[in-house]
């Protein structure tokens, strides 16, 4: 316990101070987070040294397009074209590889393309950090509230240790965290600005739970325990954001249709 909270605590101030400074050293963060969880996802699933490095080097174009040109659709393009071209070419050279080839790429890059985006927006802190914080709040108001009530479990078949009182308990946390986010937010101290924000991240913390649990069916596939081994007491990078990576499309989705971030 004391190993995984001292990690959580190191990864949570590097991750806010990137976020803090933005432009190259955000996108130096996400892009450094985005090409590791791409090299789990490509061990877990055993594919082929020249697939891992072409999809490599296509997730490295993304993201110096998103940050460095400034053009998020054109990186878009890019990362869709990109996912279907290898998933076809993985497919003729190994059979079963292209399927996973392409969605690997969808789900390393589009969490990536989305936050470096949701960045550079008026808000761009702001919204960053509350899709951030409501992915952590819910992921730790879970994980003790689910130790210390226990119950039914949530999905026994996929996760054993995840009950049905810690996905509410995440919920509750990913809403206090979203109200309290709102008194640090200009022009958000007030009702309708926490209104907002709430009635934003439920559906958010409900996504982050739903990316564990799909991040849990892939290792129990594969045979593993962790995505890997890097961070002490977390496992891999992606074992650390499985909850953030279907938050962070949806949440910057919905500040773009909003306008909310500016």
């Amino acid at each position: 316990m004391g190993q995984r909270v001292a990690t959580g605590v190191v990864l949570v101030a590097v991750a806010v101070a990137a976020l803090w400074a933005g432009g190259y050293p955000f996108a130096v963060l996400a892009a450094a987070a985005v090409l590791v969880m791409f090299t789990e996802w490509t061990t877990m699933h055993r594919l082929p040294l020249l697939l891992r490095r072409m999809g490599l080097a296509v997730l490295a174009a993304v993201v110096w397009i998103t940050a460095v040109m400034a053009a998020p659709t054109d990186a878009l393009v890019l990362l869709g074209g990109g996912a279907g071209l290898l998933g076809l070419f993985a497919g003729r050279m190994a059979k079963g590889t292209g399927r996973p080839m392409a969605l690997g790429l969808l789900y390393c890059g589009l969490p990536a393309v989305a936050l470096i985006w949701l960045r550079a927006t008026s808000w761009g802190f702001y919204a960053c950090l509350f899709v951030m914080a409501v992915v952590w709040g819910a992921d730790i108001a879970a994980y003790f509230t689910g130790r210390a009530v226990g119950g039914p479990k949530l999905a026994p078949a996929i996760s054993p240790n995840k009950t049905w009182s810690g996905a509410a308990g995440g919920l509750v946390g990913a809403l206090a965290v979203a109200a309290g986010l709102a008194l640090i937010w200009p022009g958000y101290a007030n009702g309708t600005g926490i209104g907002r924000l709430v009635v934003l991240a439920l559906p958010l913390a409900v996504l982050s739970i739903l990316g564990d649990l799909f991040e849990s069916g892939l290792k129990r596939r594969a045979g593993v325990k962790d995505s890997g081994n890097l961070l002490p007491g977390h496992g891999g990078v992606m074992d650390r954001l499985d909850g953030l990576v279907p938050a962070a499309v949806a949440g910057a989705g919905a500040f773009a249709l909003t306008g909310w971030a500016g």
